[in-house]
C-alpha cells in the first residue's frame, strides 16, 4: 500500500478546507503497508461479518464536495450522487490514521466499512469488488484520496479484510456508486451459504497470535483461497477456516488439492 499523505489547500472556488494528513512514510515492500500502519494490535474478533455500509439518504457535506487542488492536480467532485463506474487499484489506510479527521469531519473508524475517493459525493456509498475473486463490498464514502495516480480508492481496514487483500496491501477493483433507493446487496458476490455451511479447518490454536500468523501463512501459500481464510475464536481455540461451502461435496475437490499442495488434510466442520 502507498499512501501518499497530502496538505490539501483552499478549494478553487476559494472555500473549505479537506482533511490535512501526514506525509507518508516510504514506501514498504509489495505486499506489505508501512512500518509505522498496519491492522492494529488486537482487532476485533470475526472482523469478516462486520456488516457493509447501509446506503441511506443524506445531506450532502457544506465543505467536502466543492472543488480542490492536491499537488498541482485540480478535482471536482460529483455534485451529487449518481451513476458511477471505476476500475483501478484499491489500497488501505489503517492504525496510522485510526482515530483521525476524515474530510467529511468524522472520525476514521479502521474497523467500519468506509473509503475515501477523490471525486465520489461525501458522503455516498458504492460497491467494491475485488476483481480476482469476485467478492464485494458495501462501503461509505466519507474522505478524500488517494493522490497517486496508481490508486482508484482507499478502503478501511475492514473492507480491505473482507475483499480478502489485506495482507497483499493492494488489488485491482472494479467500483460502483450505489444509490440509497438501490438494493446495497452485491451481484457479484459469492452465493451465501445455507444455515450449518461447510467449513474446511486448516488448524486450531490456543493463542490467537499463533492462529492469525499461521491464516498468513496459508494465505500466501493458497493464494487462489485467500478470501475465505479466516480465524474464528469459539471457547479456548482460535481456528483457521476456509469457506464457506454449501455441502461436503462441494467443499471435497478443495480439500483434495489442499492435502496434495501442502501435504495437510483439513477437517470438514459444519457450523
Amino acid at each position: 500500500m502507498k499512501w501518499l499523505a497530502v496538505v490539501l489547500a483552499f478549494s478553487l472556488s476559494g472555500c473549505g478546507l479537506l482533511a490535512k494528513r501526514e506525509p507518508a512514510a516510504p514506501a514498504a515492500p509489495k505486499g506489505g503497508y508501512y512500518k509505522d500502519d498496519g491492522p492494529g494490535d488486537t482487532p476485533p474478533r470475526d472482523l469478516h461479518t462486520v456488516p457493509d455500509a447501509v446506503p441511506r439518504d443524506e445531506p450532502l457535506h457544506r465543505f467536502a464536495n466543492r472543488p480542490y487542488q492536491v499537488f498541482g492536480r485540480d478535482y471536482l467532485p460529483l455534485a451529487a450522487p449518481a451513476p458511477f463506474r471505476q476500475r483501478g487499484t484499491a489500497s488501505w489506510y489503517g492504525r496510522r490514521f485510526h482515530g483521525g479527521k476524515t474530510s467529511s469531519g468524522e472520525l476514521y473508524d479502521m474497523y467500519a466499512m468506509s473509503a475515501a475517493h477523490p471525486t465520489l459525493p461525501i458522503p455516498s456509498y458504492a460497491r467494491v469488488t475485488h476483481v480476482a475473486s469476485g467478492r464485494s463490498v458495501v462501503v461509505r464514502i466519507n474522505d478524500r484520496g488517494p493522490f497517486h495516480s496508481e490508486r482508484a480508492i482507499d478502503l478501511s481496514y475492514a473492507a480491505a479484510f473482507k475483499l480478502g487483500f489485506a495482507e497483499l496491501g493492494s488489488a485491482l477493483v472494479d467500483i460502483e456508486s450505489v444509490l440509497p433507493r438501490e438494493p446495497a446487496l452485491a451481484a457479484a458476490s459469492p452465493p451465501a451459504a445455507e444455515a450449518g455451511g461447510v467449513y474446511l479447518q486448516l488448524g486450531a490454536f490456543s493463542v490467537r497470535e499463533s492462529a492469525e500468523n499461521f491464516r498468513v501463512r496459508m494465505v500466501r501459500e493458497l493464494a487462489w483461497l485467500s478470501d475465505a481464510i479466516h480465524v474464528v475464536a469459539g471457547g479456548a481455540l482460535f481456528r483457521v477456516h476456509l469457506g464457506p461451502y454449501r455441502s461436503q461435496d462441494q467443499a471435497r475437490p478443495v480439500a483434495e488439492r489442499i492435502r496434495a499442495e501442502l501435504n495437510m488434510v483439513p477437517l470438514f466442520v459444519v457450523r
